[in-house]
This record gives structure tokens, sequence and C-alpha cells, in this order.
């Protein structure tokens, strides 16, 4: 399978990339995969905290259905508009420092988002959290690379960060419902990732890959524009699709992303070079992205608030059932780097998708059954299907673009894994709210749908494999 390499993207009329510039100081290893991996628990514990308190959040804030895709949405709203540009700026202005800033403004928003009084002030606060992750996600990648230089090393540390990823989407909802109190989860999760700050100050080893030129803001404000619009017609969309209010966001989102792409071509330094986007293996990582977010991310962001609402279940008993699928994600996910080295990242996507359509499909009818005990086996399914996903993401992200540009490259998939969720979240909520036959015949239309989103996506991976 052919790699990428400096000259390769400068045969298909990209810029050179410079040499990376050397460390400041000597990475260290082990301490960098903890910091990173904790960091990146931290956030998606934050992003995942909604799903099991959304209903006392909607209630406390007077959220009506139809604009409670925002409160989920957000974050993923913020972690799509930046991941680009954190990426390019981690780069070349430094994956530390973009890390350490990323993660103290994570804690700081996070506190700040138990003070919000209404929708609008906690979706902001929630979009700044998102901007934050996007700065500790893309940059948590940037610096593995650069302190596990060896192809094993970079297996073994890419296949712990996933895990991680699986991790804090295990354990955000046990601590929201562990605690009880939605604006306390919140104060919890800002200071317990205040601490990470503090604790990677030093460990840290700085590293880039100068460019030169000034970042992209332009492109950035672009693109940004474009998703708020895209959010906004698929939020919108669940009162009808046929309406202006529709149609005028979705043709601003086409018509901004067409002016994005044609800024990205006419820039010294691009959040994104577009000629990746003739590689296979660049395309396989961004289909899988995206695809993880509309199919797997967008249904489970939902789905907990289906099991409080028609299975009565509390959030803590809801937490504890969302565990079997998050919890076992995080396990095959950690185990996964064993599977790895036989099986390469791309068929190990395929299997995920497959899984997990499964798994969701061994669910339908649950929610009428009145018992939460017909959901195990799907969750169960789903939940191995997830972390083979969360364990083979990382790693394709870094193998799909040159080595000195892996921020970059971690940066792009996931913005299309977020902009996936955003859509996915959107979509499940429509699916589900709007059907006339209850939330259960709603939740097996939304699941029918997911399925087969996953059986598409494992097939386009397995076809984008690189011509030898």
């Amino acid at each position: 399978m052919t790699r990428f390499n400096e000259r390769t993207l400068a045969g298909a009329g990209a810029p050179t990339v410079p040499t990376p510039a050397p460390a400041e100081a000597p990475p260290h290893p082990r301490a960098t995969l903890a910091l990173t991996s904790a960091a990146t628990a931290m956030t998606l514990m934050t992003y995942t905290a909604p799903m099991i308190t959304l209903p006392d959040t909607a209630a406390d804030l007077h959220t009506a259905v139809s604009a409670q895709a925002w409160l989920i949405n957000g974050t993923p709203l913020g972690l799509a508009a930046l991941l680009l540009v954190a990426g390019s700026l981690a780069d070349d202005y430094g994956r530390r420092r973009i890390f350490l800033a990323g993660t103290l403004t994570l804690g700081i928003t996070t506190a700040l988002g138990a003070l919000a009084s209404s929708t609008w002030l906690f979706t902001l606060a929630r979009i700044a959290q998102g901007g934050a992750s996007a700065a500790i996600l893309a940059s948590s990648l940037g610096l593995l690379v650069h302190a596990f230089p060896t192809a094993q090393g970079r297996l073994y540390a890419t296949g712990v960060w996933g895990a991680f990823v699986s991790g804090g989407i295990a354990v955000g909802p046990v601590v929201s419902g562990a605690i009880g109190n939605w604006r306390l989860s919140y104060v919890v999760l800002g200071a317990a990732t205040l601490l990470v700050a503090a604790l990677a100050t030093r460990p840290l080893a700085e590293s880039r890959s100068p460019r030169g030129g000034r970042p992209d803001i332009l492109g950035a404000l672009t693109f940004g524009l474009a998703l708020v619009a895209l959010v906004a017609a698929l939020t919108l969309g669940r009162d009808g699709w046929l309406r202006i209010q529709v149609g005028l966001p979705l043709l601003a989102a086409v018509a901004l992303l067409a002016l994005f792409a044609w800024l990205e071509t006419r820039t010294a330094t691009p959040m994104i070079d577009l000629s990746l986007l003739r590689h296979r293996r660049f395309l396989s990582s961004s289909a899988g992205g995206f695809f993880t977010g509309l199919a797997v991310i967008g249904l489970f962001s939902f789905l907990p608030t289906v099991f409080q609402q028609a299975l009565h279940l509390s959030p803590m008993d809801t937490a504890w059932l969302f565990l079997l699928w998050s919890g076992l994600s995080f396990a095959v996910a950690l185990q996964a780097k064993r599977l790895a080295g036989r099986v390469p990242p791309r068929p190990q996507l395929a299997l995920g998708f497959a899984l997990h359509a499964a798994g969701v499909l061994a669910m339908l009818g649950a929610i009428d059954s009145g018992t939460w005990q017909r959901l195990i086996p799907g969750l169960l399914l789903s939940g191995i299907g997830s972390g083979l996903l969360n364990a083979a993401l990382p790693l394709l992200a870094v193998e799909s673009v040159p080595a000195a540009r892996a921020a970059m490259g971690s940066g792009a998939q996931q913005t299309l894994r977020y902009i996936g969720s955003c859509a996915g979240v959107a979509l499940t909520i429509a699916l589900v709210t709007s059907s006339g036959g209850g939330l259960g015949h709603g939740a097996n239309v939304a699941m029918v749908v997911s399925a087969v989103l996953s059986v598409g996506a494992a097939g386009a991976v397995l076809v984008l494999r690189e011509r030898a």
C-alpha cells in the first residue's frame, strides 16, 4: 500500500512540506501519551455529558423539543468548525502550545456552562467547549507522532489514544448521572480539565512543522459559517424540509463550502491541502470519520433520552445501561492494537461498521417491549463495533498524510466526524420525535437508517483501497 511523502504530494501539485523543526526539548513518550489521552478523555466526557442530563437541562432552560438538538450539537459544531484550523496552527506554531491553550480553555468554558440561564447561552458555551476540544484533539495526535516516531510505537500510542476516546464516552454519562445535577457536573468536569492542564505544563515537549505565512483565518471563518448554516438547516428540517427557513441556510451552506474550496486553492497556508482528495487512503479516513459521526455518534447521542422517556429509567440507570455500549467500546479499542498488527485499519473500519449495523438491528422493537433487557445484545454488538472504529480511525488519520502534517490529518478526519455527528443528531431527533407511531416506532426508524448508513460506510472504506 503506497505511503504518502513530501515528494508524492509535490508531484500532485501541492507545495513541498518542509522538514519539521527540531523539538525544543526531547519528548517524554509515556508522559505525552498519558496527558494527551487524559485530555482527550475529558473532551469526550464534556461532549457526552448532556446525553444523560438532556431532559433535565431542557426543562431547566425551557428548551422546546425542536431546539433540543442545539443542546447536544453545540460542542460538535465548535469541533467541526475549528478542527482544521487548530490542526494547521498546531503544526505551524507548536503542538504543545495549542494543546495547553485548548485544555485550559476547555476547563474554563465547561465551568462557565454551568451558569447558563437560557438555551442560547448554554449553546454558546458548548460551541466554545467544542472549539477548545478541537485544539486538544488536533494537537494530540501530532504530539504522539513526534513522541513515538517508529511504526510500532505509533501503533501502540494511537491504539491507547483511541481507547481513551471510548473511555471518555463511557465515563462522561456515568459521572453526570452520579452527580445528579447537570450544573454541578459541568463544574466538576471543568475543574478536572484544569487539573490536566496544570499537569501538562512541564512534561510535554514542543514540536512543529512550520510552513511560513499566516493562519488561514478567512478559510476558517468561511468554513465555520458554512457549518452553522448546515446545522441550522438540519435542525429546522424537523418541522418540514420544504420550507424557506430550511432552504435558505442549506443554500448558504453549499455556497460557503464552495467559497471555502476556492479560497483553499489560493492561499499559501491552507487549512487543508485539497490535493489530498486525490489519494484514496485520505478519502477512506475521511469517509470513516464522517460516517462514524453520522451513523454511530448521532444515534447514540439521543438514545439515552429515549431510554429515559420511553422506558422510564432514571438518569443513573440510563448511564449504567449506556455504559454497556461505551465501556465495551473502550475495552475493545484498548485491545485492538493486537488486531491492528494483522488487520489493516481499513478492513477494521469496515468490520466495525458492520458490527454496529448488526447491533442496532438487534435493538429493533426493544423500546416498545417495555424492558431494557431487550437492548443488551444490540448494545454489546454495537459497542464492539464502536471500539474497532475508535481504534482504527486515529491510526488511519496519521497514516493518510505525511508525518509532518499529522495534526492536519487528524483535524481533517475529526472535522468530518463531527460534521457527521451534527447531522446525525439532528436527523435522529427528527426521525424519533416526528414519527406518528410514538417514540418506539421513531426509534426503530432511526435505528434502521443508522444500520443502512453503516453498511454503506463499510462498503465505501473497502472500495477506497490504495492502488498498487
